[in-house]
């Protein structure tokens, strides 16, 4: 008799790399960041961002005339500046150096210099460019925000394990507070000469990478990293880089603390009229359990909740990157997830297609052909 076939048996990470692929690390790195500090972002309307961060479960930890910061539960830096733009733009990523000297070494390194920060955040940045034309702050000494109450996880009854009797389990559909920044994914056009700044500037390393399929030998088309903090376990991801016809955001994700917050935060966030763009569902690299929002300005946005974290002794693993492959379970990836449903957005990553097969760079037309398999696959 024969045996079900798992179709995800061939996509998970236990797969690793064939000789001479990308090691995923830098043997001798400038310095090794810590941690993301924050994401930045511009938005002419910071009333409406307001309204959906605290829907989303952000708190506001700043709010003037021109700047928005918000905040998670979790003691720390804000997870977002939103400053006052005429229009809605991602600006760049900021990431915690491990130690004060990092930055100094980093500046040294790269020709930059080190600069104090707004007095509203502390601390002092060097303000770098990736091969992308990316903004990249590394920062250090910023102020802490004291931790806040948060959302508790639910005691569960699992299969026989029975922890909780005469008590009923009734999660108040509330937004699902955000307790941290997790990991930004951003498209480039330049993928492996981005890659490798990253793992040679700031010592992240490779968790994960996708490849088009039946494109293996051309390298990797996408790379879920991770902070080196050796023994000690980081998420999967701080940042996943994606080949694609433009550079631009992608997504950021916020943890919470569980699933039931997730879900009923989501159903508070559908009441009050926001997209979701796909979920609930969980994810096959990194494990996490996901729920994909749009916010009014277009913004992808993800809670996120059980993760894996991995520390400093795990090789890359390699896939081939498919629709169905971005999750274990749940509902097939969207249109609007996967950036081709009709509208403005994908007409202008269409524009952006034309534009960058006449350049010379990564992204040409035999890895546009393994783009569009992705969305079908």
């Amino acid at each position: 008799m024969d045996v079900p076939r798992d179709p995800h048996a061939d996509l998970h990470s236990e797969h690793g790399a064939l000789a001479g692929e990308h090691p995923g690390r830098s043997g001798d790195p400038v310095v090794k960041v810590h941690d993301l500090a924050w994401l930045e972002f511009e938005k002419p309307d910071l009333e409406r961002a307001e309204r959906f961060a605290r829907d989303f479960g952000f708190d506001v930890a700043l709010r003037t005339g021109d700047e928005l910061q918000l905040r998670g539960t979790d003691a720390g830096a804000p997870c977002l500046l939103i400053r006052r733009g005429r229009r809605s733009r991602f600006v760049g990523t900021a990431f915690r150096a491990a130690a004060r000297q990092d930055v100094a070494r980093l500046a040294a390194a790269s020709g930059g210099r080190v600069t104090p920060l707004p007095q509203t955040l502390g601390g002092v940045a060097v303000t770098l460019r990736d091969p992308s034309g990316g903004l990249v702050r590394v920062v250090s000494d910023a102020l802490e925000l004291s931790a806040r109450p948060g959302q508790q996880p639910h005691v569960l009854n699992t299969g026989h394990q029975a922890v909780r009797t005469n008590a009923t389990q009734r999660p108040p559909r509330t937004p699902a507070l955000v307790q941290r920044l997790g990991h930004v994914v951003l498209q480039t056009t330049s993928f492996r000469r981005t890659l490798d700044w990253y793992l040679e500037n700031l010592g992240l390393i490779v968790s994960d990478f996708l490849f088009y399929a039946g494109q293996r030998e051309r390298g990797p088309a996408m790379a879920f990293i991770r902070c080196d903090r050796g023994t000690t376990p980081a998420d999967h991801h701080t940042l996943a880089l994606t080949l694609g016809p433009s550079n631009r955001y992608v997504h950021s994700a916020y943890q919470v603390c569980d699933l039931d917050a997730l879900a009923a935060g989501g159903e508070f966030l559908r009441e009050h009229g926001y997209h979701r763009s796909w979920g609930i569902g969980r994810h096959i690299q990194g494990s996490q359990i996901f729920d994909y929002w749009r916010d009014p300005d277009g913004f992808l946005v993800e809670h996120f909740t059980d993760g894996d974290l991995f520390d400093c002794s795990l090789e890359p693993g390699w896939a081939p990157m498919t629709a169905s492959g971005l999750a274990q379970w749940g509902p097939p990836a969207t249109k609007d997830f996967l950036g081709v449903k009709p509208g403005r957005a994908s007409l202008a990553e269409l524009g952006s297609v034309l534009g960058t097969l006449a350049k010379h760079n990564e992204f040409d037309l035999g890895r546009l052909r393994g783009l569009m398999k992705v969305a079908t696959s």
